[in-house]
């Protein structure tokens, strides 16, 4: 498995990112100082878990990741289609601004959001040297939240979509996600023809796939490469998060990327 283990943290890769043109890693739960629920390397600070052990934990990644904590940037993540573009850190103690894709071209910025279901989608354009994060649930999905971002890098840093590799991480897989009807009449309204590709019944149940959905919104945008983890998060709570199959009392597993220097 792609997994990489480190001074007791342990985090996943995408085989098409180069290594020694992006730090990156997708951290399971494991080697922090949470407690149950949380238990262990909790990342999210709106979900009860004491803001010490949440401190503590990011202080571990970006240990790991040999990144500073300052060069952090990450954003109050609302299920939205907004873009947002920095070139620089935000300051610890600022204001967190709203949205769902973050992306930079600094190598000094860190890129950081956290997960616990919904798909992390990170993006690279090795030739315009240009990164970005996107936090891809459902609603986030029948946005296109993931092809606005691609639309972003192409018209704020002069990428073009056949440089950029995309890479979907680890997130609730269809097995286990069955959606209602109002999923189900805007996943229809959105993909058109092809929400049949995203929409599995079975015995009368509806589940989305949100892996495939986001693949789609990438080949749309014409990306140069996807690639799909198949990490179902409720399938191994002992590494990663999963808010369905946790009934929502868990942490938030995070996801880095930044540009070597």
């Amino acid at each position: 498995m792609p997994y990489i283990q480190r001074n007791g943290l342990e985090y996943f890769q995408f085989a098409s990112f180069n290594p020694s043109k992006v730090d990156l890693g997708i951290f399971t739960r494991k080697g922090g100082v949470s407690p149950t629920p949380w238990g262990s390397l909790n990342l999210g600070g709106t979900v009860g878990d004491e803001r010490a052990n949440v401190v503590e934990n990011r202080r571990r990644i970006y240990a790991v990741m040999e990144r500073r904590v300052e060069s952090i940037f990450d954003v109050w993540q609302v299920h939205s289609d907004d873009v947002i573009c920095t070139s620089n850190p935000r300051p610890l103690d600022a204001t967190h601004e709203k949205g769902d894709a973050i992306l930079t071209d600094n190598p000094e910025v860190t890129l950081f959001m956290r997960f616990a279901d919904c798909v992390p989608v990170l993006l690279h354009d090795p030739v315009r040297r240009v990164i970005g994060v996107v936090h891809a649930g459902w609603q986030g999905t029948v946005k296109k939240v993931v092809k606005h971002a691609v639309e972003k890098m192409m018209d704020q840093y002069g990428s073009r979509s056949g440089d950029i590799l995309a890479g979907i991480g680890p997130s609730i897989g269809p097995d286990h996600y069955q959606v209602g009807a109002d999923v189900l009449e805007q996943v229809q309204a959105n993909f058109g023809e092809r929400a049949d590709e995203i929409l599995i019944n079975t015995n009368g149940k509806t589940h989305l796939d949100l892996w495939k959905a986001n693949a789609i919104l990438l080949e749309e945008a014409r990306v140069g490469s996807v690639e799909i983890a198949g990490m179902c998060t409720a399938c191994d709570l002992d590494r990663w998060y999963s808010h369905r199959a946790e009934h929502g009392k868990t942490g938030r597993f995070g996801a880095i990327l930044a540009l070597s220097s």
